[in-house]
């Protein structure tokens, strides 16, 4: 896309949105349910003002990966891992439930064993964005229920790489398990370097300059991208870069300087993810999946709730605590969707399966940030009650 195109495309973006958000407001609806909206009727299948979604997707992925980043600056590497431990059986047993789901429903409407495979694997995963951004600030780095949300995701998110490797390995045989090996050197491999080269090099330039907050501020983001970028070099992705990278710095106490920096570029670039969903989204597909689409949908927002409460209130968590955790992590991931496209590309699934997936993930982000923003305390909430940061 040329330059001034961008220029255009922002602009657009940024004041649409700010109208399409007040009538959101007005009509007591979800923020990031008008952003997507809006990229519906921006996009190349709406009014065709922007016919470039992908490189706004790609611009608003920043903000995934500063989301990541501040999650892991507020959890030391001690807590993390006894987190993470309490939470597989959980993660595990629900990935699994939910995948069996998935492919149950392809079946019915007829598609492939392989295509309902992809299916059901897509739809395991909850949504980190609205899973973190949902939850107010107090309650994801000081609560329990923060806790638990954050264990599942980062378990989750593991797996969808895995899903995602195994993918690309159907187009590259030959290399395919070769990465997933990749994997499970990378992930300690990085974690080590991190913590290496924070303790050694970069908190001492950080307290050599710490008066200065605008270096500070670029040293994080630079911290940020620039162990992002390293992660997609070993294999894994933008977004565990980004976090093991918080993560390394999460015992210092600059840590809360920079997640308070950060906050606003974070929103400001998931304005941009939101935003593309709707765009890259080929409205003349929805008559010929939205039927199996709408159930899929249905069906994972229903039964998440049911099994995460199931599932954590036999291994001991509160019911009402379960439930709520349940309710917010009940929408298909992100993920999903590179899983859908990735799925495609490489001829593994065709294009009704893919559009189903889609269309599925994007009403279980809509249905799913209304639920929660009507019943649970949100940073973005309409209800004076209900809104906490």
């Amino acid at each position: 896309m040329p330059a001034d195109l961008i220029v255009s495309a922002m602009v657009t973006v940024l004041a649409g949105a700010a109208v399409l958000a007040a009538l959101a407001l007005f009509a007591r609806q979800s923020l990031l349910v008008a952003y997507i909206v809006l990229g519906g009727l921006m996009g190349p299948w709406g009014f065709g003002l922007i016919n470039h979604p992908a490189t706004i997707q790609q611009i608003g992925h920043i903000g995934i990966i500063f989301l990541l980043f501040l999650l892991g600056l507020n959890l030391h590497p001690q807590k993390l891992l006894r987190m993470l431990r309490e939470a597989t059986v959980v993660t595990v047993a629900s990935s699994v439930g939910f995948m069996a789901l998935g492919i149950g429903v392809g079946l019915l409407f007829g598609f492939t064993l392989q295509e309902s495979v992809v299916m059901g694997a897509a739809v395991m995963f909850s949504s980190t964005i609205i899973g973190l951004k949902l939850l107010p600030t107090i309650e994801l780095h000081h609560q329990h229920v923060g806790e638990i949300i954050i264990s599942i995701l980062l378990l989750q998110d593991i797996i969808a790489i895995v899903v995602l490797l195994l993918l690309e390995g159907t187009a590259q045989a030959e290399t395919g398990w070769s990465h997933v090996i990749l994997l499970a050197v990378s992930v300690p491999g990085l974690v080590g370097f991190a913590l290496l080269f924070e303790r050694y090099v970069l908190i001492r330039v950080l307290r050599r300059f710490d008066t200065i907050q605008e270096f500070i501020f670029l040293a994080a983001i630079g911290w940020c991208l620039g162990l992002a970028q390293l992660g997609t070099l070993l294999g894994l992705s933008y977004e565990i870069g980004a976090f093991i990278a918080g993560v390394a710095l999460a015992y210092n106490p600059i840590s809360m300087f920079i997640s308070e920096s950060l906050k606003p570029l974070r929103d400001f670039f998931l304005i941009m993810f939101f935003f593309s969903l709707g765009a890259g989204f080929a409205l003349p597909m929805l008559p010929s999946v939205i039927l199996p689409a709408g159930v899929l949908a249905l069906l994972m927002l229903a039964a998440k709730p049911v099994l995460f409460r199931a599932l954590l209130a036999g291994s001991g968590e509160a019911s009402r605590l379960s439930w709520e955790i349940g309710v917010r992590l009940g929408q298909i991931s992100e993920f999903s969707l590179l899983i859908a496209v990735l799925a495609s590309q490489s001829g593994v699934v065709n294009e009704r399966t893919s559009y189903t997936i889609q269309a599925a993930t994007l009403i279980t982000f809509i249905v799913s940030s209304y639920v929660i923003m009507l019943r649970y305390p949100t940073p973005i909430a309409v209800s004076d009650r209900l809104r906490k940061d």
